[in-house]
């Protein structure tokens, strides 16, 4: 017989006393049941569980650090990477701990009855390795991949690794596909029983530029269906959820959402609850701090989401220009031709439109802000951002256009007319009744409580506007997680200033974020001052 290794004796953290741990009795199946514990702890989507060093569990099985663990308790599993502690106030030996989210998936209270036993490694894992290796797939590897992915069998080490593998070794078209495909088939597919059903997407990458807030309710007011499941922000100030988050709740139960968009034909809520593509939330995660966004990755989280949410006509936004994703007009192009491919080999209708990306759409960056430009607009406020209102009106006319009832060119009059009358307020007014309205007055905005100016050095014309350092100060500043913080414009491209003009006011509030912000804004203001031939072109097809 082995002889099990004793675990070597550790030093007590400061501060912390260490005592010995009664033995763990075995159940009559011969598995060690622990009482469950919710760890509260934020582990950004990843299962996360936690034994004390000194279970008996943990040192007999030979449980492993950042080892994948089944959890079973109340006829559920979760899978979970391990982590292992000393101090009993987490979790004590005759305990197993779960961070937020792990817990909130088994269903049950603190205390209840749980096994935890070593996961079998992913059946995809071979598949990972040979794209590691630069190979092509097929489509069942990539369905068992986005299979694995979703029921968390991944860690997040084998997650960054297949995120940069994809990046790396770009996919071709027809692999896009198949990760399309498989990320749909892995979580739930709505049905609205509608001959049409639309939606509005923009890639990302340009703040502001919250466009989808007045899409949804002109073309709902119109009849049109349109169920908006959008996403937090991933690492811009601010996404649709975290901005209509503002007006109304956005976490909403599946059946709560499907009720709202029957009665009213549309929403605006957050995806996550709904288990649309949940292998895409996943790779999010990962994503997020790496700041990857390869085009196979979009096409297949854009695509996927539209199609699990019932989706059969969308209007695609790929902004262009200095500073946002796509650069130059021959890559939106390219871009434009992938999504164009994996929608039709998916059954979706697709319009790609290429936009004016040289600068943030609207005035407002961070959740607030965003909010307050989105309710002047509906609300034809005299202070509404021009910009936004009319890159709105232009991407709902395209929307519209879907429907056989409106002639080509006529969709844009049709929702300048829904906007003006005040259709389109009415409409979304509506929609934040229905998910629970937070009343919010754009006049009175809750912003954060201390803010500074940043100003022109100099004479001259606003010449360019940096999307990505504007935004990076938004998020110093504390946005998204802090929703009255950001970024608020005062100047756009074109527009002239004197030296000491405002170029825009940054709302923080803690003193730390205040202080982030204004050593980035002094580094690097995200503005450029010069001559008005030195504004760069123009990029749009409207």
């Amino acid at each position: 017989m082995d002889a099990v290794t004793p675990t070597p004796a550790a030093s007590s953290p400061p501060g912390l006393k260490l005592s010995p741990c009664p033995p763990v009795e075995h159940g009559a199946d011969g598995r060690v049941p622990l009482k469950l514990r919710r760890v509260a702890i934020d582990t950004w989507r990843e299962n996360v569980a936690y034994l004390h060093r000194d279970c008996d569990l943990y040192r007999a099985e030979g449980f492993q650090a950042l080892n994948k663990v089944e959890v079973r308790a109340n006829g559920r599993k979760v899978l979970a990477t391990l982590n292992v502690t000393l101090d009993p106030r987490i979790v004590k030996c005759d305990e197993i701990g779960l961070s937020m989210e792990a817990f909130a998936q088994l269903g049950v209270e603190p205390g209840h009855p749980a096994t935890i036993e070593q996961a079998e490694p992913p059946a995809s894992i071979a598949a990972l390795h040979r794209k590691i290796g630069g190979e092509r797939l097929t489509r069942e590897e990539f369905h068992a991949i986005a299979r694995d992915i979703a029921e968390h069998r991944y860690s997040k080490i084998e997650l960054s690794a297949f995120v940069v593998a994809t990046h790396a070794s770009e996919l071709d078209r027809e692999e896009v596909y198949f990760l399309t495909e498989g990320m749909i088939a892995a979580g739930q597919r709505l049905d609205w029983r509608e001959r049409l059903v639309v939606d509005k997407h923009c890639i990302g990458g340009i703040p502001g530029n919250r466009t989808s807030m007045l899409v949804v309710p002109i073309v709902a007011a119109h009849g049109l269906v349109c169920p908006k499941t959008s996403s937090r922000a991933i690492t811009s100030p601010a996404g649709t959820a975290d901005t209509m988050e503002v007006l109304a709740e956005v976490e909403l139960p599946i059946e709560r959402l499907q009720e709202i968009v029957r009665a009213h034909r549309a929403c605006l809520a957050w995806g996550g609850t709904a288990q649309l593509s949940p292998a895409d939330d996943v790779l999010i995660a990962v994503e997020r701090p790496l700041s990857l966004d390869s085009p196979a990755q979009m096409v297949a989280s854009i695509l996927s989401k539209k199609v699990a949410a019932g989706s059969n006509h969308l209007v695609l936004d790929i902004p262009v220009g200095p500073t946002a994703k796509v650069r130059s007009m021959p890559e939106a192009q390219r871009l434009r031709r992938l999504f164009e491919y994996v929608a039709r080999r998916l059954g979706i209708s697709i319009d790609v439109v290429i936009t004016d990306g040289r600068q943030p759409i609207g005035q407002g960056i961070g959740p607030v802000l965003e909010a307050r430009d989105v309710m002047r607009v509906l609300q034809n406020h005299p202070l509404a951002p021009i910009d936004l209102r009319q890159k709105a009106l232009r991407l709902a006319g395209r929307l519209l256009e879907c429907d056989p009832d409106i002639r080509g060119g006529d969709g844009y009059g049709i929702a300048r007319d829904i906007l003006d009358s005040g259709r389109a307020l009415e409409k979304m007014m509506a929609l934040i009744e229905a998910q629970g309205a937070r009343g919010f007055d754009p006049e009175r905005a809750p912003l954060a409580r201390h803010r500074f100016e940043v100003t022109a050095p100099r004479d001259g014309v606003v010449t360019g506007i940096d999307n990505l350092q504007i935004a990076r100060i938004a998020r110093l500043a504390g946005a998204p997680k802090v929703a009255g913080a950001g970024v608020d414009l005062m100047r756009k491209l074109g527009e002239p200033v004197r030296a000491g003009d405002v170029l825009y006011h940054v709302y923080a509030e803690y003193p730390a974020d205040v202080e982030f912000a204004r050593e980035a804004s002094a580094r690097a203001s995200g503005y450029t001052i010069g001559a008005p031939h030195e504004v760069p072109q123009v990029y749009v097809e409207f």
